[in-house]
């Protein structure tokens, strides 16, 4: 048995850890076990079970006593499960963590640091390394392509001294973050319709619009197994990337922008094509696995499914209008600033 001390000392802000689970007994123990040996106290730590069907519930609760299980009938997402977390967490400060990753010992400290010392910032984001290549990064950060799709900063890249420099991102990734309380309270927390990939986007832009920023903390470091939920090349990954990228820009970029948006997408689907022809790129790797008809037909079901849904974000797109702080022509330095070409984006898997 494990054991795990989660201090109760309150001299410190208390930090309250969201870790979200479906199905992932297999990654849970070193995932815990990682968050019970932290530095920084007090901390608290709410495990969020999407509908799990192996055992991982009543496996925590034996295992971690400590650890406060929220467990779910069904499966609530990765926007959803968070914000079930969000609402029972006590923290002035809030984490999310995912279950397929082993953060170091001081990464909460790490984080909570930077926060104290930068007060002008609401997100912090972790430095992630790819768990079974741990000199390789996963994500240090975000970048974002003109249409609203968005890529880890240096994903895949050896972990050298220009990811070592602590500084502004764009959004943390939802891997590995941490938020002010009142940030989460500000912008509503993750947008539940995402369901999965791309809601850490879009509280990232919400967030930016709102005026709030983001900073990179290298030193808060974590180790993760990359998309072992879903599977890097998973089909169903393809249609809720591709449909919440048009959802985010639909909802958050500014009118010239998002009418711009098929001719930026038209760009980027363009370089898939070349890199996939070529053997490389992530389009290639998936060609390995499915025909290049079922990668077409995935990316055809998300545009469709994501325009017979629309209704409801335009109306999140009139309340992020009237709601928003930065003007739009901040919001176009800021995404030109931390920009990704269709090129890059196409050729990095």
């Amino acid at each position: 048995m494990s054991s795990c001390r989660i201090s109760s000392d309150m001299a410190a802000e208390l930090v309250s850890v969201v870790v979200l689970n479906h199905n992932g007994l297999d990654h849970l123990e070193a995932c815990l076990s990682s968050l019970c040996a932290q530095t920084h106290h007090p901390l608290e730590v709410l495990l969020v079970d999407n509908a799990s069907k192996d055992g991982s519930v009543s496996w925590v609760r034996s295992h971690y006593p400590q650890v406060q299980v929220l467990a779910s009938d069904v499966n609530l997402g990765f926007s959803g499960g968070n914000n079930f977390g969000f609402r029972s967490a006590r923290g002035s400060y809030i984490a999310i963590l995912n279950n397929d990753t082993v953060a170091a010992r001081d990464w909460v400290e790490k984080l909570v640091q930077a926060a104290e010392q930068h007060p002008e910032y609401g997100m912090f984001g972790s430095k992630i390394l790819l768990y079974d290549m741990p000199e390789r990064l996963d994500k240090a950060g975000h970048l974002m392509y003109w249409d609203g799709q968005n890529k880890g900063n240096g994903s895949g890249e050896l972990d050298d001294a220009k990811y070592s420099r602590p500084g502004e991102i764009l959004f943390p990734d939802g891997c590995a973050a941490l938020f002010r309380r009142s940030l989460l309270e500000d912008v509503g927390g993750f947008d539940e319709k995402f369901f999965a990939y791309g809601d850490d986007a879009d509280l990232g832009v919400r967030a930016r619009l709102r005026g709030w920023k983001a900073y990179y903390v290298p030193d808060a470091r974590v180790w993760h197994r990359h998309s072992a939920t879903a599977g890097i090349y998973s089909a169903t990954k393809i249609f809720w990337v591709e449909r919440n990228r048009l959802w985010l820009a639909i909802k958050n970029f500014p009118l010239p922008l998002l009418l711009l948006s098929p001719l930026f997408t038209a760009h980027r689907f363009f370089w898939n094509i070349w890199f996939c022809a070529r053997g490389r790129g992530a389009a290639a790797n998936f060609r390995k696995q499915h025909s290049a008809l079922v990668l077409g037909s995935t990316v055809v079901s998300a545009y469709l499914d994501g325009l017979r849904k629309i209704r409801p974000i335009l109306r999140d797109r009139r309340q992020v209008r009237r709601n928003r702080i930065l003007t739009d022509r901040e919001f176009f330095f800021l995404l030109k600033r931390f920009n990704i070409s269709a090129r890059d984006l196409a050729a990095r898997d």
